[in-house]
């Protein structure tokens, strides 16, 4: 027997391997990994390991001997160079490794800025694994200046991180406003007023020329001729998932590796999940990167593999940790045309999405309930009224009424 093999050793690799034993499979289970690390949780990297509050063992989803305990074979800084659909194989180290059910968990790689504006001068960096991380440390030390390329999540959690750490920070964003691409108005404009508050220059509608430097960073120059001096860059401009091995072995790619309801590719023993995986959403696609979906899909997987036949029904949240700051996101704002604000109640804030009278989703700042609530009433397929959002007369809770 082949058994399974997972490729891709993160997130999503260790609770489909983990599920596929918890549901009783006693088959083989190999995970293939290209980092030397175990499988650990990416989300602290940008926080907590960053500021050396967190040792990296810490990192660790499960313990060593976890996979010793239930025969799941860890093969790490290895690659995976092939796949042959047709004998159910992958090429490891040059040599086949057969297959009964094959599963793709390959996560996504950070967007590079291109050589020719200075995007591989030394001191540039980018935020995706503990490499990166353990690369950039040394670089934070207290009164030097970083300049951050992207206004998105990983790089204002970034920026949190050096400016507690004493860091001159400037973030760059092309867009009209940071988190554009992600949040509404009033969520921006929000987070944008935290990190002023705590120092932070911050350039929206600003365009990057290029990084100046001849073989090592020292800041930036925009499109409209200003320059920021820095003594290292930060590039967060979005991530492209990890299909090549995929698209190689003639998989269907459409935003990532293509699945159906059930997490399975177009050829019927090879699954995928995680950041690298799209799949069918309120009669479209979507792929989503959050620790969220590649928990619940892995596990969708593993169950399918086994027998399940249960479609995978998404149930996005997200959330980001910036200074004292703990915004949580539930659903997704895709066609909202309505923001309804609830708050402020002390530190807590809440911004709810609507289109026409059906919720979509919550951005809570510094507000639990309002979270709780709110991904619970999206869950159920449920829409209070607007005015009652709005209205801080009437408990949080009531809403689920």
């Amino acid at each position: 027997m082949s058994g399974i093999v997972i490729v891709g050793a993160g997130q999503a690799g260790a609770a489909l391997a983990a599920k596929a034993r918890a549901l009783g499979y006693d088959g083989s289970i190999t995970m293939i990994g290209g980092e030397p690390a175990p499988p650990y949780q990416r989300p602290p990297l940008s926080k907590a390991y960053l500021m050396g509050q967190m040792e990296a063992d810490r990192l660790w989803l499960r313990s060593p001997e976890f996979y010793t305990e239930n025969k799941i074979t860890l093969r790490l800084g290895e690659a995976v160079s092939a796949i042959n659909p047709a004998e159910k194989t992958v090429t490891v180290a040059g040599k086949p490794l057969p297959y009964d059910h094959l599963a793709l968990t390959t996560g996504s790689t950070p967007r590079r800025l291109p050589a020719t504006i200075g995007g591989a001068l030394v001191g540039v960096y980018t935020v995706r694994n503990l490499a990166d991380v353990d690369a950039m440390k040394p670089e934070f030390v207290a009164g030097r200046s970083l300049v951050i390329v992207g206004g998105g999540y990983i790089g204002l959690e970034a920026a949190a991180v050096a400016r507690k750490l004493g860091l001159v920070v400037h973030v760059i964003e092309a867009a009209p406003r940071i988190l554009q691409r992600v949040a509404a108005p009033e969520t921006s404009a929000y987070i944008a007023a935290m990190h002023r508050a705590h120092g932070v220059e911050i350039h929206e509608g600003a365009g990057l020329d290029r990084i100046l430097g001849d073989t090592r960073a020292q800041g930036v120059r925009l499109t409209d001729g200003r320059e920021i001096s820095a003594d290292f860059i930060i590039v967060g401009v979005g991530v492209t998932p990890n299909a090549e091995l995929a698209q190689a072995a003639g998989l269907t790619i459409d935003n990532g590796i293509a699945t159906n309801d059930f997490c399975r590719t177009s050829d019927p023993a090879i699954w995928a999940a995680g950041d690298c995986a799209s799949f069918p959403y309120k009669g479209g696609r979507i792929r989503l990167e959050s620790v969220g979906n590649a928990i619940d899909q892995a596990e969708a997987v593993a169950a399918n593999m086994l027998g399940a036949n249960t479609p995978y029904l998404a149930k996005p949240w997200f959330w980001s940790d910036q200074y004292d700051c703990k915004l949580q996101i539930a659903g997704l704002n895709t066609g909202y045309d309505t923001i309804i604000t609830r708050g402020p109640d002390g530190e807590a804030i809440s911004f709810w999405y609507y289109q026409g009278d059906t919720l979509l989703a919550v951005d809570a700042m510094n507000d639990p309930r309002g979270y709780m609530v709110g991904k619970r009433l999206i869950e159920q397929g449920k829409s209070p009224a607007k005015a009652d959002v709005a209205n801080m007369e009437i408990p949080i809770k009531d809403l689920l009424k």
